[in-house]
């Protein structure tokens, strides 16, 4: 069951606070941020070297598209900050090309800025806005593939 369960599935920004509040109080702090970063960097490092990869961010940034194509009535103006946030270049500090784990979870405080609508230092509904579907619907595919 979802920690926050009480958000209607299409409100703006209910996906994302689902997923990422982990103590249900309807808000996502920058510790909840820090420790998600670090479970979602866990589950993209499909070799297991401490390394996001330009190809296993193919297959994060696939992922991350279909969860949006599949969740398009729960995501808001929010979600593109967290998907910039999320991204190779984004993450890849040192420009090596390649993202470490401390790079993707250091970079925490960084997404929840861009997150964080009105600077109140938590992400909530309300940092997502109305929902732009037309907008959300529009994302690539294969979001990354063309990366070696």
């Amino acid at each position: 069951m979802a920690p926050f369960a009480t958000f209607a599935q299409d409100t703006p920004g209910s996906h994302f606070i689902e997923n990422w509040d982990l103590d249900g109080n309807g808000a996502v702090s920058l510790d909840e941020i820090t420790e998600r970063c670090g479970d979602v960097f866990i589950m993209f490092d499909r070799d297991e070297d401490g390394l996001l990869s330009a190809q296993e961010y193919v297959l994060f940034d696939e992922t991350r598209a279909a969860d949006m194509r599949s969740n398009v009535g729960e995501h808001g103006k929010g979600a593109g900050g967290m998907q910039i946030g999320m991204s190779l270049e984004f993450n890849d500090t040192n420009a090596d090309g390649v993202v470490s784990k401390d790079e993707f979870v250091s970079n925490s405080a960084a997404l929840l800025t861009r997150m964080d609508k009105d600077a109140d230092g938590n992400v909530t509904p309300a940092d997502f806005g109305q929902r732009n579907k037309e907008r959300l619907n529009r994302l690539p595919r294969n979001l990354g593939a063309s990366r070696n």
